[in-house]
């Protein structure tokens, strides 16, 4: 009985002992450039990506170097993680996104907020055709800006889109991010903010008849008043104009349509870009 009772007590006290050092094992942490620190288990890592897992998890969870200041390994050794040198930014949503490579001389269009001053609604319809439609004024005006050559319009949407950039969005992002993002040295970037008001217009027409009688003496009259009411629509425009080369902000111009017709913004922008800095008279 008594051996037995020294075996019994021998297992359980391996058991704590495994126990113990299971549990009381060292983890690795990752500090993230929020301030958030994660203890897990590093499984694999690249120079894109550090793939990890948390205490009693197998489930492997990706997370990107970008969004990591430091690591402090379980065998005591750290790695810090320079922003500076990697290749990549951060979109909105603090997600890392590849720089596109650098095309010297190169300027890019921006999506264009088309926002209705009011009631502060944009939208989106109108954003991508002033876009579009001042994309196709650089492309008519091609020859006028030599030696700039412009970034084809799908090719800025496409890197926008991969980086989570659009209208909406567009205003908070910086210009250097923009230039990196989009691999340009020079950004037109535009905004057309209006209001819409009516008017009405009254117009009176009179017409009428006089009869005679046989002795000359009665008169009969006959009088026909016609009003006609008009409503007319005005699109009051602002158009803000500016242009970047290299981060730094070349032109930036402001102009109220003359005419306040509909779609007379687009007047604006041909103004406005006539008179850039990077418009040559020929």
């Amino acid at each position: 009985m008594n051996s037995r009772k020294v075996v019994a007590v021998i297992v359980m006290l391996f058991v704590c002992v495994l126990s113990f050092a299971q549990g009381g094992k060292k983890l690795d942490k990752i500090i993230k450039r929020d301030y958030q620190i994660i203890e897990c288990s590093i499984s694999k890592m690249s120079d894109k990506t550090v793939e990890y897992s948390l205490p009693g998890e197998t489930v492997q969870i990706s997370l990107d170097v970008a969004q990591i200041a430091r690591i402090d390994f379980a065998s005591g050794r750290s790695q810090t993680f320079d922003v500076s040198a990697n290749t990549s930014t951060t979109n909105t949503s603090g997600q890392a996104v590849a720089s596109a490579e650098m095309k010297p001389n190169t300027i890019a269009v921006l999506p264009i907020p088309y926002v209705n001053s009011g009631t502060l609604e944009s939208s989106e319809e109108m954003a991508k055709f002033a876009q579009n439609d001042l994309y196709n004024k650089l492309l008519d005006k091609s020859a006028n800006l030599f030696p700039l050559t412009i970034q084809d319009l799908r090719v800025t949407n496409s890197l926008l889109h991969k980086a989570g950039i659009d209208y909406k969005n567009i205003d908070e992002t910086s210009i250097e991010d923009l230039q990196k993002i989009l691999g340009v040295d020079n950004i037109l970037a535009a905004k057309v903010s209006y209001t819409i008001t009516e008017g009405s217009t009254a117009s009176t027409y009179n017409s009428g008849s006089a009869k005679v009688s046989n002795d000359n003496k009665k008169v009969k009259t006959s009088d026909v008043s016609t009003t006609n009411a008009t409503t007319q629509t005005y699109y009051n425009y602002m158009v803000y104009f500016d242009m970047y080369k290299n981060g730094t902000k070349i032109y930036s111009q402001s102009r109220k349509p003359f005419l306040n017709i509909k779609d007379s913004w687009m007047d604006s922008i041909s103004y406005l870009l006539k008179r850039s800095p990077i418009y040559v008279k020929k």
